[in-house]
């Protein structure tokens, strides 16, 4: 594919005057970092001497700081414990610049914190502390409510669904999404998990990632052959009414289907040979981009390349981050 840089740079100012409404599993990344130099007496353990603690916005969280970091507007919307990590969570949400208007605190959940124990650079331990049942009727009542509000309010260029199986997206929330965005005619991007795969109906575009596709649909999908690809993408294309597939193949790239007004299309973009230091939030990163490139009324393959790209170069960095959004333009200009 060749775009010029200067069409690039027209691109990404594109997204400067998008606002992208992200709903989905919030949560907290807690890192407990320290030394190890010592077993405990108490059983055959690395006992860590903690040194610095620090906390992260994760999730659904994470996509709107992709977002935002893209320079777009990101409204995140989900819903959290009433407890004491949801006052650290928000305190991270205010810090980085994000409202909190679209957060509903919950006595009836716990605000999902995922702890990692960091001994010597190495990690020791995860604990999650978290409630993954689906909301309940009144919980998921306020969260429509919500939703609704924001979209008439705020008016949405595109819309994120962030599915981590933590409950925030059950089926009836993800029906009423749906059937709102269509009522004001905005897109809708998911990315899903298996739970809720063959709930998401009726939207613009769907980004499982290989493991995700064949556990969903529960077939065998070879990556390196268009044509078992493509046979995936046809189901969703039919039995969900999903327009744009595209299907994350870790080392292998992305594939890119798409059945829409724009025509029909399919293609594999290999992935750009990279030093991958950590894959995590890679995801996140490609539906931000793919999203903005959805408002931005970006070529699909255009859209597919770009998202490829950006989720390649956040996996160069250790740690969950976002995308820096001038070194993916240097980057695009060279590779694209």
């Amino acid at each position: 594919m060749i775009i010029t840089e200067e069409e690039i740079k027209h691109l990404f100012n594109k997204f400067n005057s998008c606002r992208v409404l992200v709903i989905g599993d919030v949560m907290i990344d807690s890192y407990l970092i320290g030394k190890v130099d010592r077993i405990s007496p108490e059983a055959p353990v690395p006992v860590v001497a903690l040194k610095q603690r620090d906390n992260m916005l994760g999730g659904a969280a994470n996509v709107a700081l992709n977002i935002r970091s893209l320079g777009a507007e990101a409204i995140l919307c989900s819903v959290i414990g009433n407890d004491t990590q949801s006052e650290v969570l928000l305190r991270l949400m205010k810090n980085e610049g994000l409202k909190t208007d679209g957060i509903i605190r919950s006595s009836e959940r716990i605000t999902t914190t995922k702890f990692r124990i960091i001994g010597n650079r190495m990690q020791m331990l995860r604990v999650d502390e978290e409630i993954d049942t689906d909301l309940s009727e009144k919980d998921s009542a306020e969260l429509i409510n919500c939703i609704s509000n924001l979209i008439s309010e705020q008016k949405p260029d595109v819309i994120i669904l962030q599915d981590y199986n933590k409950g925030v997206l059950s089926p009836e929330v993800i029906k009423s999404v749906a059937e709102i965005a269509a009522q004001h005619g905005i897109s809708v991007a998911v990315d899903p998990k298996k739970k809720n795969f063959t709930e998401y109906k009726n939207i613009t575009l769907f980004k499982p990632n290989l493991k995700e596709i064949g556990e969903g649909l529960k077939i065998e999908v070879d990556p390196l052959s268009i044509e078992s690809l493509q046979k995936a993408a046809d189901i969703l294309h039919m039995s969900q009414n999903i327009a744009l597939v595209l299907i994350t193949l870790s080392e292998h790239g992305v594939f890119i289907s798409f059945k829409d007004s724009k025509g029909n299309g399919s293609k594999i973009i290999p992935a750009i040979m990279r030093s991958i230091a950590d894959v995590s939030g890679a995801g996140d990163t490609v539906i931000s981009v793919a999203a903005l490139c959805l408002a931005a009324k970006t070529d699909h393959f255009l859209m597919a390349a770009l998202s490829n790209l950006a989720g390649g170069l956040v996996c160069e960095q250790a740690g969950v981050v976002p995308v820096d959004k001038y070194m993916f333009m240097a980057e695009a200009s060279v590779e694209l």
